[in-house]
């Protein structure tokens, strides 16, 4: 058990960081405007705002916090994230302007990179061939804090718009004093480097990484990957109410079940499928899995068959841990925390990116007038990059 507790810490703080995301979602709406009087389409274009700063902040900083827990292990960084987001989040409770809330999303930004730290972590204590495993736990461990997160949001908005605030700065600080008792080092002298800032921009990261031989393509199969999938969270919402007409109860049912689905793939089934398939046809399965349900998605008209296929949809998820398995393999140990970086950053910039993309499509086929009328465009976007994504990785130059 006493071995088990630093993975416990370790995933504890991931759940932390989605819940952390998801724990205000649902009060943001009424706190923003209830320090800064307006309409609801002012607030939501603020809500905007934070949400893409959120986003950047996570594209810039991954390879910086990454190369800092290279250069001073992965304990301080960990724990140094949590103390600040705890302080973070007292400071939005707190807050009393429509900047400060903004200032705070900046630095939760900064603080919610640490999921690149955490992979590092779990690839410093798993042997190469079981890595894969280590991020599916971690990547599970991501989907339940982004299940859990609104749900409880939206028990304790009940309280007011401050209480989530509160509960996730307690939460933060709960797994500060958890991680400082029994979280050893590993990072050893051996592995430790110094702390570069060429290595830390992510632009000249992403560059670097991808001359490598096999890893920049590899990195841009992820970002299709991801470009495509986060076209769930980006217009789900929005599909379903123009598709099903469904309200706000039975969206977030939809994300829920959504949500335990991938915890379950990337918790649980990833294992298995790993050991018996091996990445390489993991990979091509999740690619397969997303392609078909969005090619389904695009065109159904029937609300029970979608809640029926998000398990299916969820299958898809299982591309993500194997790709990260695949790259850390083909990069030194001492290097695991800035690649990790990386990688957070290549998703946060798709979490730019995408929503930005699906509204637009999902906008242009759903106009007055709009021929034609098609809320499920957006998924045959979708289906696109997922299809390049995958000719990309069967390329000749990913056998190498």
């Amino acid at each position: 058990m006493r071995h088990r507790l630093p993975t416990i810490f370790i995933l504890m703080t991931v759940v932390i960081d989605a819940m952390g995301i998801g724990l205000i979602m649902p009060v943001m709406p009424n706190l923003i405007l209830e320090v800064k009087a307006g309409s609801l389409a002012n607030a939501a274009l603020w809500g905007g705002v934070m949400t893409t700063s959120f986003a950047v902040m996570q594209f810039l900083f991954g390879p910086v916090v990454g190369n800092l827990s290279d250069r001073f292990g992965r304990r301080p960084v960990l724990l140094t994230s949590l103390a600040v987001m705890a302080a973070d989040y007292l400071v939005m409770a707190l807050a009393g302007t429509i900047w400060l809330l903004l200032a705070g999303r900046i630095v939760g930004g900064i603080t919610g990179a640490t999921q690149s730290t955490a992979a590092a972590y779990m690839a410093d204590t798993s042997a190469p061939d079981k890595r894969g495993a280590g991020f599916g736990l971690v990547s599970a461990a991501f989907g339940a804090g982004f299940v859990l997160g609104p749900l409880i949001g939206g028990l304790l908005g009940d309280l007011g718009t401050r209480a989530p605030f509160y509960a996730a700065a307690l939460l933060a600080f709960s797994n500060l004093m958890f991680g400082w008792f029994i979280l050893p080092e590993t990072v050893t002298d051996a592995l430790r480097r110094p702390f570069s800032w060429q290595r830390s921009n992510p632009f000249r990261v992403l560059r670097n990484y991808a001359a490598l031989p096999g890893l920049g393509r590899l990195l841009l199969v992820l970002f299709l990957y991801q470009l495509a999938f986060n076209v769930y969270p980006a217009i789900w919402a929005y599909f379903t109410k123009a598709r099903f007409d469904w309200d706000t109860r039975m969206i977030g049912v939809s994300l829920a079940i959504f949500g335990i689905s991938m915890a379950l793939v990337q918790g649980g089934l990833i294992r298995l499928v790993l050991s018996r398939w091996g990445e390489r046809r993991t990979i091509m399965a999740g690619f397969c899995f997303a392609m078909v349900s969005f090619l389904i998605l695009a065109f159904l008209t029937n609300g029970p068959i979608a809640l029926l296929l998000t398990p299916v949809s969820a299958l898809a998820a299982m591309a993500t841990p194997a790709l990260q398995s695949l790259m850390s393999r083909q990069t030194p140990d001492n290097t695991q925390g800035e690649l990790q970086g990386v990688l957070t950053s290549v998703s946060a910039l798709a979490m730019i990116l995408s929503p930005l993309l699906m509204s637009g499509v999902f906008a242009a086929f759903t106009r007055p007038g709009a021929v034609p009328y098609l809320p499920g465009a957006p998924f045959l976007a979708s289906l696109l990059l997922a299809g390049a994504g995958l000719l990309l990785f069967l390329s000749k130059d990913n056998n190498s």
